[in-house]
């Protein structure tokens, strides 16, 4: 499947799949209120083998399947007690 990744411009590490590009048709409203005016950053062939640095590809293709994105949000950063 083809795959278009969108960055944001309001929160740092935060980046939009989609399955078509600049359909943002299947995103809520309130998701695009917060993540800002989408900004293009690459296309590539998804498969479920392919290796992605922070997500795991079957479930990004699972979430394009059902949702028609995948959000992905900056790691979450282990505070030391």
């Amino acid at each position: 499947m083809q795959c278009f990744v969108y960055r944001s411009p309001r929160r740092a590490d935060t980046y939009l799949y989609l399955p078509r590009k600049d359909d943002f048709s299947d995103l809520p409203a309130g998701l695009l209120a917060l993540f800002g005016t989408p900004q293009f950053a690459l296309e590539f062939e998804l498969t479920p083998q392919r290796r992605l640095a922070r997500e795991d590809a079957s479930e990004v293709l699972a979430n394009l399947a059902r949702r028609g994105y995948h959000l992905q949000m900056p790691p979450v950063d282990p505070r030391p007690e």
